[in-house]
């Protein structure tokens, strides 16, 4: 994987409160990368200082090698940004400010913005001011996945978003890697993230708690099985990376680490009265890292 984004004891303080605490990850060139964690976990505080907009108390981070604070400019010049709460201007209408930020970004372009505009069914000649909170999402999406630049950045990118107009979002973001650019994708939904990311990232009190690369995780199931007698022991072949859990008396858990096809035979051999198999998921993995915090 070569590295697009870098980051190396990355640090960020404000007084006494630490939002980023030593974060060290690499985002690799051409892939869509997640962000996950709860409010306050650092994930905001790590978009901004990796774009250049906060400089960082102590580490470093740089983008296609260039150092994101002391190159910001040139960093801006190979990215776009969206921020969590996009910001409009009230008195323009959804196309004026389209053609704003396509002016101001060099590699800004009205007619992809437009076209952007027009999968997301946005109604471009009302004024931002009486716009609905989707519809102003809508325009910052446009604005932001126009530009031919190397990395999109999306904080919440479907937030007031209804259903069709995520999944149009999430259809951009994978458009954008098979044309060979990088996609960093933060967000709380991780149906969303799961669908979208190559891998993902797990922040915890601005740390990396956890990553994970998505097919991996794509390959995991849970197998409840309720029995009618004892459990044998998994053949020897079959042993090594099950974990298995004992829910009752006759009911067990069973966690597997990669394909399911190989255990099928053994399970059929089992003295089953019911049996459920289900896919892991990424929301598995959250609830363990963060189990009783809110998200």
């Amino acid at each position: 994987m070569t590295a697009f984004v870098e980051t190396h004891g990355l640090t960020k303080r404000y007084g006494r409160v630490t939002a980023l605490d030593g974060c060290t990850l690499t985002i690799g060139a051409g892939e869509v990368f997640g962000l996950l964690g709860p409010n306050g976990s650092g994930k905001t505080t790590l978009l901004r200082t990796v774009l250049g907009f906060l400089r960082p108390t102590t580490g470093r981070a740089t983008v296609r090698g260039l150092d994101c604070w002391r190159d910001a400019v040139a960093v801006h010049r190979v990215t776009s940004y969206m921020p969590g709460e996009a910001r409009l201007f009230s008195h323009m209408t959804g196309r004026q400010v389209l053609k704003f930020f396509a002016d101001i970004h060099p590699a800004g372009d009205l007619k992809r913005s437009l076209a952007v505009a027009e999968r997301l069914a946005l109604d471009t000649t009302r004024r931002v001011l009486f716009c609905s909170s989707g519809m102003r999402q809508k325009i910052a999406l446009a604005a932001v996945l126009s530009p031919d630049v190397a990395m999109i950045v999306l904080d919440e990118p479907t937030s007031n978003l209804d259903p069709t107009a995520r999944q149009e979002v999430l259809g951009l973001a994978l458009e954008a890697k098979r044309e060979g650019r990088t996609v960093v994708f933060s967000s709380h939904v991780l149906s969303e993230v799961e669908q979208a990311c190559d891998r993902t990232c797990i922040l915890r009190f601005g740390q990396v708690a956890h990553m994970q690369v998505m097919q991996e995780l794509r390959r995991q199931h849970r197998i409840i099985a309720d029995l009618k007698g004892p459990l044998p022991p998994p053949p020897r072949e079959l042993a090594d990376g099950l974990e298995i859990d004992r829910l009752g008396r006759n009911k067990v858990a069973i966690l597997t680490p990669g394909e399911l096809a190989p255990l099928l035979g053994w399970l059929a051999s089992l003295p089953l009265a019911e049996v459920r198999i289900e896919p892991i998921g990424l929301q598995a993995v959250y609830d363990r890292i963060h189990a009783g915090e809110a998200a």
